[in-house]
């Protein structure tokens, strides 16, 4: 196990690296970015979707996961005096996704993300892309979007089809092969709302083009398509029609679009004042 620092908008976030398992961030660091740090972890951990997140991620990761517990935690969430401290969490699910160390709670970087999202979508994109270039020198090219669509893959994905599963499909369609066309009408709203076009559209659009439109996707519009997918789910559940979801998905896009653009874009200006005057 190694120990590292990053530098984020001039805080110092650790970074636990272990043998045979990905990165965990210190989330209590990511939290003083903000101040009142316990307060912010003790909020976050305290909402339903947070913890339908984590129980999802253990589910995926972990076959020691306990979910009678995490039911139980689930059911509570519903009341307004909930309140769910790491330590019950970790002890009475065995989980694996959040480890205290010292003093500070510590997430693998799929939950660090999540975290980051909730506290500051664009203090999200800035551990995105430091974890990028930790990835190494000979590496810069690569795009960071990795974590993005692991993110994606492993969490988002799974509360969306739950969701459309709970929430959409009739319960004689389910676990049959009818229920892919609800997965695929759904991820076509999404596409819809984010890209301007379904999936088939954009295929016609660009005939000679390898993948499809979310393989072409900037990381910008892979993070955002990320946070569609939790926002559907939570439509699905409150009852919203499709029309109603997606105005609400396009709204949200275009929001959260211009906020990572705008940001993007200020950080390549300062990079570009930054460079030596030619002599």
């Amino acid at each position: 196990m190694s120990k590292k620092t990053i530098h984020i908008n001039g805080r110092n976030i650790g970074i636990i690296s272990k043998k045979q398992s990905a990165d965990f961030v210190c989330i209590s660091d990511i939290a003083n970015f903000k101040g009142e740090n316990n307060r912010l972890i003790i909020s976050w951990l305290r909402r339903r979707q947070t913890i339908r997140f984590l129980g999802v991620w253990e589910s995926v990761n972990n076959i020691s996961f306990q979910r009678p517990a995490y039911d139980t935690f689930l059911y509570k969430s519903s009341s307004n005096e909930f309140n769910l401290p790491p330590n019950d969490w970790i002890q009475k699910t065995d989980a694996i996704g959040l480890e205290i160390i010292g003093d500070k709670l510590y997430g693998h970087r799929d939950i660090a993300l999540n975290f980051c999202y909730w506290l500051s979508p664009e203090f999200q994109l800035f551990l995105i892309e430091e974890f990028q270039r930790l990835s190494g020198e000979s590496q810069k090219e690569i795009d960071y979007d990795w974590n993005v669509k692991r993110l994606m893959s492993k969490a988002n994905y799974h509360i969306h089809t739950h969701a459309v599963r709970n929430h959409l499909i009739p319960p004689k369609l389910q676990n049959t092969k009818v229920e892919g066309m609800y997965f695929a009408n759904e991820a076509d709203m999404i596409n819809l709302a984010l890209f301007g076009h379904t999936a088939k559209q954009w295929k016609k659009e660009n005939p000679i083009e390898k993948g499809n439109m979310r393989d072409h996707a900037s990381p910008e519009q892979l993070l955002v398509l990320s946070n569609l997918q939790s926002l559907n789910a939570k439509l699905l559940k409150w009852g919203c029609d499709k029309e109603q979801r997606l105005q609400i998905l396009n709204e949200s896009a275009i929001e959260e679009m211009s906020v990572l653009v705008s940001v993007a874009s200020m950080k390549k200006l300062k990079k570009k004042k930054a460079l030596p005057a030619k002599k």
